[in-house]
């Protein structure tokens, strides 16, 4: 059993950045960021991208500010993503649900333009999000969740190195559907290994000249795992 009898509340989190070796993570301000960020995943086409969000399709950037108004008002912490090399912005993700007492926070609201997919970018933003949860604010649970049909998503969680923990069933009514939601996490006891195995593969070592991957993340993950038991 974990001795947590000196255990104390810890930081909620708050506006944060997050400067890494390809993307910098930085607060979301509507009158700088709500254009690039609109555009970045689609404009007008954007609902394909944000189906899966508990809102509703957004008409035009205008609603999608207000949506993102609504939700900082409900606790939720808007970050942006913004390449390092061309300076654009490419996508975005909140910390919600936070529950600062037993050190608990959740990323959601992700969405990644089509330009930061399956790219260093796309994996870095999540190592650095993840960082700041575990080693700056001192949290013990950092989650992920999704509607149970959104494949996409449940793969991303799944690569990233967060364990499955199951689903929900009509946990919510979404876009006036049942929305089952599966839930994802990491915890503080994890951190290291998924620190180390985040840093091999975003190691430029770890990519050809094209940009492609030498070593998948989750085979460096498995390799560290099999030598800590070793």
């Amino acid at each position: 059993m974990e001795d947590l009898k000196n255990w104390t509340a810890k930081p909620a989190p708050a506006p944060v950045t997050l400067k890494g070796r390809y993307v910098t993570v930085e607060p979301y301000v509507r009158t700088e960021h709500l254009e690039a960020l609109w555009d970045a995943l689609g404009g007008e086409e954007t609902n394909t991208l944000l189906k899966y969000f508990a809102a509703p399709d957004f008409a035009d950037s205008a609603a999608f500010g207000d949506w993102l108004d609504s939700v900082k008002k409900a606790g939720w912490l808007t970050e942006v993503f913004r390449d390092n090399k061309t300076g654009k912005i490419l996508g975005m993700a909140n910390y919600m649900r936070a529950d600062p007492a037993n050190g608990v926070v959740e990323v959601g609201g992700v969405a990644h333009g089509p330009s930061m997919m399956r790219s260093p970018i796309s994996t870095e933003v999540h190592y650095l999000m993840a960082r700041h949860v575990f080693e700056d604010l001192g949290y013990r649970r950092y989650e992920w969740k999704c509607h149970n049909e959104n494949a996409r998503s449940k793969v991303t969680a799944e690569r990233l190195g967060f364990a499955f923990e199951g689903v929900f069933r009509k946990h919510i009514i979404s876009r006036g559907a049942n929305r089952d939601t599966a839930w994802y996490s990491m915890i503080d006891d994890e951190w290291p290994l998924l620190k180390s195995a985040f840093e091999a593969w975003l190691d430029p070592a770890n990519f050809n000249e094209d940009g492609s991957q030498k070593r998948p993340l989750q085979a460096i993950r498995a390799d560290l795992a099999k030598a800590e038991t070793a």
